[in-house]
């Protein structure tokens, strides 16, 4: 074979090499991504830039700590990574790994918000208590599988249907993944904040707590009161209106920019047209 064949394959082949390494790492930033395993990466690359700067600096202290930290880490990372490791092994077997992710779209948002106001006004009303946590961006998988998988499409009827009392799935949380009711009757962690109220119950601790481990959107039906209130970023939002639910679960669900956006666009092509 002559030498220039053999270069270019070789550039073939190193092509190739790089386009598949790249390909499988985008698979598994895709894996993690919406989990809580993306904040751990952000400590990771903290660790790695204070070596990086140790060494520059030449403090030979720090940099010795850093290094045993990145040596003896590995068996950490196994251990922290262990769910999406897990995850990544199931993909792979069952033949995901290598399928197209696709994310929630607008319209779903919308029924997804149009679904749990419907079904927040009935129980308020009646004073049937609810706990409906939304996943967004950091994923809830650890606490759809304490709960009974029902992966059913989103309605009204059923999030009342589930929070009837006693019945098999009322007393827990319902979680909705990608605009579907992932599961029912999930546990999630009770906020130990010394700040919240005597009077607020399990069910408020329960949308706190969760809502300090991750980004998810919980709304709360007040068995006793009949009140709603919603969880989000540590945050409690109390008695609130359906109106006011609206507006809260709008602005942060819904890409109000993109629909605003397209909203203009349609005025100026109609504003050319009837021009």
């Amino acid at each position: 074979m002559p030498f220039a064949d053999w270069t270019f394959w070789k550039y073939i082949s190193s092509a190739v090499d790089i386009l598949l390494v790249w390909y499988v790492i985008y698979k598994l930033i895709n894996i993690i991504r919406g989990t809580k395993a993306v904040q751990l990466l952000k400590g990771i690359l903290v660790i790695l830039m204070v070596r990086v700067l140790s060494d520059f600096f030449n403090l030979t202290t720090l940099s010795w700590m850093m290094g045993q930290v990145i040596t003896y880490g590995f068996l950490a990372i196994i251990i922290i990574f262990q769910p999406e490791l897990r995850r990544a092994l199931e993909q792979l077997g069952r033949g995901k790994f290598f399928s197209r992710s696709t994310s929630p779209d607008d319209e779903g948002q919308e029924k997804t918000v149009e679904a749990i106001l419907k079904s927040t006004d009935y129980m308020a009303k009646r004073r049937i208590g609810a706990l409906i946590s939304i996943e967004r961006e950091t994923g809830m998988s650890d606490y759809i599988e304490t709960g009974i998988p029902l992966n059913s499409h989103i309605s009204s009827e059923l999030l009342i249907n589930i929070f009837i009392p006693n019945t098999p799935l009322h007393d827990g949380a319902v979680i909705i993944q990608r605009n579907n009711v992932a599961a029912a009757a999930c546990y999630l962690p009770l906020s130990e904040s010394p700040f919240i109220s005597k009077e607020l119950g399990t069910r408020h601790r329960a949308a706190l707590g969760i809502s300090e481990v991750t980004d998810s959107i919980t709304v709360i039906v007040s068995e006793e009161t009949g009140n709603i209130s919603l969880t989000k970023n540590g945050e409690l939002h109390r008695d609130l209106k359906v109106d006011g639910l609206k507006e809260l679960l709008v602005s942060e669900l819904i890409d109000t920019d993109k629909t605003k956006q397209a909203s203009s666009a349609r005025w100026n092509w109609r504003g050319k047209t009837n021009g």
